[in-house]
Parts: C-alpha cells; sequence; structure tokens
C-alpha cells in the first residue's frame, strides 16, 4: 500500500493535471465563439458560389468545352483524396473520424482497383494516415504556420489539386473535413471537389422568365470561376474544421477536469482510510505495551 506521502504526492499531481485541462477548456471556449463565427460567415458565399456555377454549368451542360473541373477527365481511374484535419491533439474523437472516414473511402477504391493519393491538411490526419497509407501521400501541409485561417492558407492546397488535375494526375479529388453542426455535434463530411459537382442546397437562381448573354461567354467564366471555387470549398472546410476542433476540444477538457475532479475525491478517501488505520494500528500498540506494564 503505498504510504501518505506518496498518497499527498499524487493528489498534488492530479490537482495541477486539473487546472491545466481546466485553463485549456477556458481557452477554447473563449476561441470556439470566434472560430464559429467565422465558420458561419464562409458558408453563405461557399453556397453563393456553388449557385452562381449551378446556373453557368446548365448552359455549357454536354458541351464538348466545358471545363474540365466541371464535366471530367471522362474517366475516373484515379482519385485524389483531401484529409483536413487539425494540427493538434486532445480534442476526443475529431480527428480520428475524419481519418476513419477517409479510410473506409479509399479501402472502397483501393478495392475497386482504383489508384489512390492522398493530400493530408493538418498534422494529426498525416500521423495518422502515415501508418496506413504512408507510401500514397503525396504532400502534407502544415497549417500551423498560419496566425488566421484565410485565402492564404487554402491557396497552396488549391494550387497542388489543380496542378494534379491539369496534369492527369487525378481524375475525381474528394476533399474529407468535420462539418461544424453543434457545439456538441461534428459531422465527418465527405465533398467532391472535380469534377465540381452541385450541391442539394445550391439552387440556380431564378431569373424570372428573363434571358442573359453572357460577356465573356459562361465557358471562359467557369474557368476563372472554378479553381476559385476550389480555394473557397477548402477554405470554408478549414474553418469549419476549426470550429469543430475547438467545441471537441472544450468539451474533451470537460471531460477531463471532471474525471480529474473524481479521482482526487477517490484519492482522498483512501488516503484518510490509510491515515485512520495507521492511527489505529497506533493506538493499538500504545495500548498493548501499557497493558503488558
Amino acid at each position: 500500500m503505498a504510504s501518505l506521502k506518496d498518497m499527498r504526492n499524487r493528489i498534488a499531481s492530479v490537482q495541477a493535471t486539473q487546472k491545466i485541462t481546466k485553463a485549456m477548456q477556458m481557452v477554447a471556449a473563449a476561441k470556439l465563439r470566434r472560430s464559429q463565427e467565422q465558420a458561419e460567415a464562409a458558408r453563405p458565399y461557399a453556397q453563393r458560389i456553388s449557385a452562381v456555377i449551378a446556373n453557368l454549368a446548365r448552359s455549357v451542360a454536354g458541351s464538348p468545352t466545358a471545363p474540365r473541373l466541371l464535366a471530367g477527365a471522362g474517366r475516373d481511374d484515379s482519385h485524389l483524396i483531401v484529409v483536413a484535419t487539425s494540427d493538434r491533439g486532445l480534442a476526443g474523437g475529431f480527428n480520428s473520424a475524419i481519418v476513419r472516414a477517409a479510410r473506409e473511402r479509399i479501402a472502397q477504391l483501393l478495392a475497386a482497383g482504383k489508384d489512390v493519393k492522398i493530400v493530408c491538411v493538418g498534422k494529426k490526419g498525416r500521423d495518422q494516415l502515415q501508418r496506413t497509407h504512408g507510401d500514397r501521400i503525396v504532400q502534407a501541409f502544415d497549417m500551423s504556420a498560419h496566425k488566421t485561417l484565410g485565402l492564404a492558407a487554402a491557396e497552396p492546397v488549391a494550387a497542388l489539386i489543380l496542378q494534379m488535375v491539369e496534369d492527369g494526375r487525378a481524375d475525381v479529388v474528394t476533399l474529407f473535413y468535420s462539418r461544424f453542426k453543434s457545439v456538441v455535434s461534428q459531422v465527418p463530411t465527405a465533398k467532391q471537389l472535380v469534377p465540381a459537382v452541385v450541391e442539394a442546397g445550391a439552387e440556380a437562381a431564378d431569373l424570372g422568365g428573363a434571358v442573359y448573354t453572357y460577356e465573356p461567354n459562361e465557358e471562359e467564366i467557369l474557368e476563372t470561376l472554378l479553381p476559385r471555387n476550389v480555394t473557397v470549398q477548402i477554405l470554408s472546410a478549414l474553418l469549419e474544421n476549426q470550429a469543430g476542433f475547438y467545441a471537441s476540444q472544450m468539451a474533451a477538457m470537460d471531460n477531463a477536469t471532471r474525471n480529474a475532479g473524481d479521482m482526487i475525491n477517490r484519492l482522498k478517501i483512501v488516503m484518510n482510510r490509510t491515515r485512520q488505520a495507521k492511527i489505529t494500528t497506533e493506538l493499538i500498540e500504545i495500548i498493548s505495551g501499557a497493558s503488558a506494564l
């Protein structure tokens, strides 16, 4: 059995850990509000650009001159999986849920005989996928170098994706990230970036029967708009991830703080019982010695 000194040291250690987890919970809660506002502010722009593309895509549907980012390469032999996670841990199963969804898709594609390449955005996704699919990772991006998430963070990722599509190394590009739903709910999501697909909620604009003539033509507009759409969708995913990470970290640190409190209470009970047993033993020895005299 541990001595009273060992018990006190252990209680002090758990109390120090509890202070750290409580501080991390408060920091995550403070950052969550701003991150949530950024993620929600980015959604209308991402949805609107999808609506514009949907409107233009209807005009060039089936055209042989349709942009490759919209019509695709005419095959789906090579798939690029972009896995966006956080650069830090201590957030429960936040990163693992995203990687698990990506692994399931990779396993399905490999079983179908497809060529799969992986781009990791965030250290945690890279670390987990390195163990099982290290030979398929094309490049890993470290987002911790960016103090704030903006277009500067998304543009290098989008540039690599566009270059791989242009070179014929990727026929289909799918982005995996966690969509922020609420403080207690983050949904691992797969979004196809290339060929571009129209979101279910991204309806074409109601023109009221009017006929529009585009200058330049639709194909030229889409040639400019589609690459920007890739960048915007990646940025939106990064902001959603950031909000989901802080929400998960806040919940994880709250659970850790509660568990530390429960452990402290149990250790104090054991310490008090040990001390009481020691006192009782000493009293018995004193009484026994006095009786012998």
